[in-house]
């Protein structure tokens, strides 16, 4: 345990040394894996996470991945109860370099496997929806990647009896794309997304 000298910072001192010893006292109850959509839903709504207990992991443009590479350090170690993960958008934009539907749903599973295997309760959720990417022009079948990917994880998810939080369903348009009222670049939400979004995920983890 590091030492902190208690002179120095009086009761801050005291009390950053309580939170050091006391088992559990900063464990969030979920940790939530994912890019910047997972990002900037922690800098609109903060009181959000704070309010649920909740601890976000989100790194902006990262693939699957890199959420892999970092899924021990950033949520297995701060031992969680839950873990949300969220991923594939960027996958979906090559971000980093071309897509593989088979890459990413088996990075996807991988971090839901260590959740597992580390005795937390993972939670899967669906891709949302694009039509397209305003960096990544190139990539003009946005929608039916996302359908598809989000086809294969939740029937995953049904089969292992995974908890799966549909976002989608509840923000696309007829013509898959995001409801302009909950994002301005059609990728990312609005402060009014993660309105939508939120009891959505509430409902599950309230199960849970």
């Amino acid at each position: 345990m590091k030492r902190i000298p208690l002179l120095k910072h009086g009761l801050v001192g005291i009390l950053l040394l309580m939170l050091v010893a006391l088992p559990g006292a900063a464990q969030p109850r979920a940790a939530l894996m994912g890019d910047s959509i997972t990002e900037l839903w922690l800098k609109l709504h903060p009181d959000f996470f704070s309010a649920n207990n909740l601890l976000g992991c989100g790194i902006s443009g990262q693939v699957s991945g890199q959420m892999l590479d970092r899924f021990q350090k950033d949520v297995i170690d701060q031992h969680p109860a839950i873990a949300v993960i969220n991923a594939g958008t960027n996958d979906i934009a090559e971000n980093k370099g071309a897509y593989d539907e088979d890459v990413t749903f088996s990075n996807i599973i991988a971090m839901v496997e260590m959740a597992r295997r580390n005795g937390i309760q993972p939670v899967m959720t669906s891709v949302l929806p694009a039509a397209a990417f305003r960096w990544r022009p190139s990539v003009t079948d946005a929608p039916d990647k996302i359908a598809s990917l989000n086809a294969r994880l939740l029937a995953w998810a049904l089969e292992n009896d995974i908890p799966y939080v549909n976002y989608y369903a509840a923000m696309v348009t007829l013509g898959r794309a995001m409801d302009a009222a909950y994002s301005k670049d059609g990728v990312h939400p609005t402060a009014e997304g993660y309105d939508v979004m939120e009891p959505i995920l509430l409902r599950t983890l309230k199960t849970l």
